[in-house]
């Protein structure tokens, strides 16, 4: 199957999260991409109807591609917890209500699991490369974990300070940013995208 390639430019990342869009342009420094974030554009927040994260990740890349007439980037993810039937999933952002709080949001899921013997859990990414024509390319990705409380570490964001991926010890949050760019959910999302449109 041929994939559309991104030729260069302008791209929009479809975030107004200063955490997320940090994450994807460093993640797209190789390519030759002006990257600029919903965020700095003004451009609306569509609203998240999608039921899955891919879905979602496509409305966001749609939405920001036809308002700001260049390519898109959209980026749909959320912790999956096992014990919580996949709770908070496409909702893990919702959770940390509109303060995005996301304290409260690991205390709620800590709550919730209350005496679970189960805490294993999976971050999902859904990466979307939209065009102003509707065009879209969709990735998934994944990493598997454990959840661990207290939270523990600083230097992630959302839910990084409660999961320790497998292999590991450490959170998401006390580990090396470059060490989590290269096994995260995003990361192995853009393990596909990048040949598949940017190589």
């Amino acid at each position: 199957m041929s994939h559309r390639h991104f030729e260069g430019g302008r791209l929009i990342v479809a975030s107004h999260n200063p955490g997320k869009v940090r994450e994807i342009k460093e993640l797209l420094a190789p390519f030759q991409a002006d990257v600029v974030s919903a965020g700095d554009l003004d451009l609306p927040e569509p609203e998240e109807t999608g039921l899955t994260f891919i879905a979602n990740a496509e409305l966001k890349a749609l939405a920001s591609a036809r308002a700001a007439n260049a390519v898109a980037l959209a980026d749909d993810s959320g912790l999956a917890v096992s014990a919580l039937n996949g709770a908070p999933g496409i909702y893990s952002a919702r959770w940390a209500g509109p303060d995005k709080d996301f304290d409260m949001a690991m205390r709620k899921i800590e709550s919730e699991l209350g005496d679970a013997a189960d805490r294993s859990a999976k971050f999902v990414c859904a990466l979307t490369l939209a065009w102003p024509d509707g065009h879209c390319e969709t990735f998934e990705g994944t990493v598997s974990g454990v959840l661990t409380f207290p939270q523990r570490g600083d230097k992630g964001f959302g839910y990084d300070p409660i999961f320790v991926p497998d292999g590991y010890d450490i959170t998401f949050a006390e580990m090396d940013p470059d060490k989590k760019h290269d096994m995260s959910h995003r990361a192995d999302a853009f393990s596909k995208l990048v040949p598949a449109c940017f190589a």
